[in-house]
């Protein structure tokens, strides 16, 4: 048997899930992510970073945690937001790798090993991107063009060389992301971009990594609303940087 976190123990890896009423899909990303662990590492730990659900996410990440010992449920009464809900779960975890991935595992879950392995061989990050001529992707055509177009943004407004900000698959090393998990001051959607911006300005080196990805389910990701909100936080972070 491979070792677990134990009375919190450094490990080797930990798996944060943002989670928000995802009930439907949170068991099934479990076990899938302990399965493909399994394979990759001696020691790791999940993390479930429950952010005020509403639809009993709470109670089967409960259970999750008092089933299994390297399992932990951090639960918040109020929904804090996707940025602020990760920063909370990384400021607790015990890994030398970090990573999180979006509960519906839109992003192939055999994708994980380079994702990990990215960091481990000298990366500082790694991201999955779905704007790689490799990467497989299954989405609409108006979510398609939405992203094309804000990353486009991104890259002209901030500076940055990355093709794809917003994928929810992303590896860290420990260090790396603490040194920077305070100056970043998004706490929902926008979180990976500035994280991002934030990385390559400080000289971090960042692999891209080409996926194969799949839009499963309701998104909770409102097209116009949250285009508008995160366009107007690629202005308010291009003001402060400016300055």
């Amino acid at each position: 048997m491979k070792e677990k976190l134990k009375d919190g123990k450094e490990v080797d890896v930990s798996i944060v899930f943002p989670a928000y009423n995802e009930r439907e899909n949170l068991e099934n990303a479990v076990r899938k992510t302990v399965q493909a662990l399994e394979e990759i590492t001696d020691s790791y730990e999940i993390m479930i970073a429950e952010d005020g659900s509403t639809d009993g996410t709470d109670r089967i990440a409960s259970r999750l945690s008092d089933e299994n010992p390297f399992i932990k449920h951090i639960h918040g009464d109020k929904r804090l937001g996707r940025g602020l809900a990760l920063k909370n779960a990384f400021s607790k975890s015990n890994g030398r790798i970090l990573v999180y991935m979006d509960v519906d595992l839109a992003t192939s879950i055999g994708h994980l090993r380079t994702l990990i392995e990215s960091v481990r061989e000298d990366y500082d990050f790694a991201t999955g991107s779905r704007m790689l001529p490799e990467s497989k992707v299954s989405r609409s055509l108006s979510r398609q063009m939405a992203s094309k177009s804000y990353n486009f943004m991104v890259r002209s407004f901030l500076g940055s060389k990355v093709a794809d900000h917003q994928c929810g698959f992303k590896s860290w090393k420990r260090e790396a992301l603490l040194e920077l998990l305070n100056d970043v001051n998004a706490t929902h959607w926008f979180w990976d971009t500035e994280m991002l911006v934030r990385a390559s300005r400080k000289g971090y080196r960042i692999k891209e990594i080409p996926i194969q990805w799949t839009h499963k389910g309701r998104t909770k990701v409102n097209l116009v609303k949250d285009s508008v909100a995160m366009g107007s936080q690629v202005l308010k972070l291009w003001w402060e940087l400016r300055k």
